[in-house]
């Protein structure tokens, strides 16, 4: 089969990727979904969706034509099926780039000696191993089915594709059914093994933070040379956005058909927001102990080392310049003391904590952007409108 238009390229598979690889990855090769070097966005979108959000309207149209409309106004199943599953496959080419990107510069950037540099080798080997199991996807499906077992009673409501009145109680429709067993399944799988592949690079973060990293408190990334690893919080993005997507949803149609109020989601709101932010940035707090200390060990060792040569400076062009003050100006002593001056400041500026400002912008875009609906539901974007252009007069 040759690329389609649709294929996005990325580095052929190797067994260095943490996210390309497992059983779900598998079964996509097998029928035809992923093939090496490409992910098929649009194809396993499409097939995704048509296994998840097709049935419902297929069913719901033959069975209960009078409740397609209900269907097709339901932001809770279409913002599952048709944002945060697209988001979540999209999410997976970001995680691996950032993954990839991430194991070449350790390499090329010669951050580990020989010998850990073989232990890191082995620590990915194991890691592909976990990723390739079935296991841990088997115990994701197993979650999902005691989840669905113990909670799909809650999402009976009167929504008329979803249920249907029997006496004085509701019983789910046919569609109802297929969305409780099949729809919120695609999602919960997908978010389930973006969290696996999470725990992976979570991991291999901890096994490195544990190496004697050759890090140098000079280096103008202001991180001692691990900046880099601050890129890769981004790569949560997609599972944010898609996480937020659906939990918003569901507040706000208790916005518009329950009575809802949006303070009354403050406190899960900040709950949400604190768990994607260590989710997100969990990995990086590895490094702060050994950023931490090299920051310390510089401005000792800087600071030995500036006396030195501040002391001599004070010598000989403050306390025994007389005679050779013509000399001065073209010394240098000036520039060397000038370029030693910048690098200790940058060095007391040295941060161990390795959040990119981009990449925290994007987690939070990621959270506030799906929330928008919800809001929008509860204070109606005229007046959102109108108090911004009050406040610009």
């Amino acid at each position: 089969m040759e690329p389609t238009n649709d294929a996005v390229p990325v580095s052929p598979p190797a067994d260095e990727s943490l996210v390309w690889g497992g059983p779900f990855f598998r079964v996509l090769e097998s029928i035809g979904l992923q093939r090496p070097g490409y992910w098929h966005l649009a194809g396993r979108i499409l097939v995704l969706v048509a296994i998840g959000w097709l049935p419902l309207f297929l069913i719901t149209a033959f069975l209960h034509p009078e409740a397609l409309m209900s269907l097709l106004r339901d932001y809770r199943v279409n913002s599952r099926l048709l944002i945060a599953v697209p988001a979540m496959l999209i999410g997976e080419t970001l995680m691996e780039s950032r993954f990839r990107a991430v194991l070449k510069h350790i390499r090329r950037a010669g951050l580990l000696d020989v010998s850990d540099l073989a232990y890191m080798e082995g620590i990915i080997a194991r890691l592909i191993r976990a990723r390739d199991s079935f296991l841990p996807e088997l115990a994701i499906l197993l979650l999902l089915i005691v989840h669905t077992t113990t909670s799909f009673r809650g999402l009976v409501d009167a929504t008329p594709w979803l249920s249907r009145l029997a006496g004085s109680e509701l019983h789910l429709t046919a569609a109802g059914w297929y969305a409780v067993l099949v729809s919120s399944a695609v999602f919960q799988f997908l978010i389930g093994v973006g969290l696996w592949k999470w725990l992976l690079w979570t991991f291999f973060a901890f096994k490195l933070s544990a190496q004697n990293l050759r890090l140098i408190p000079t280096h103008p990334d202001g991180h001692a040379g691990l900046g880099f690893l601050g890129l890769t919080s981004a790569a949560f993005a997609p599972i944010a956005f898609s996480a937020t997507a659906v939990i918003a949803a569901t507040w706000r149609n208790d916005i518009l058909h329950h009575g809802a109020h949006l303070l009354d989601f403050k406190l899960p709101a900040i709950v949400l927001v604190v768990l994607i932010a260590l989710i997100a940035l969990g990995p990086l707090a590895f490094f702060v102990p050994c950023l931490g200390a090299v920051r310390r060990s510089g401005i000792l060792e800087y600071g030995i080392l500036g006396q030195l040569h501040s002391s001599d400076f004070q010598e000989k062009w403050i306390l025994h310049r007389a005679g050779r003050e013509v000399d001065f100006p073209v010394a240098l002593e000036i520039t060397t003391l000038a370029n030693f001056g910048q690098a200790y400041v940058r060095i007391e500026q040295m941060s161990p904590i390795l959040a990119d400002k981009g990449s925290l912008y994007t987690l939070g875009a990621a959270v506030l952007i799906p929330a928008l609906p919800m809001i929008l539901a509860q204070i109606p974007l005229a007046v959102i409108i109108g108090e911004l252009l009050k406040a610009v007069r």
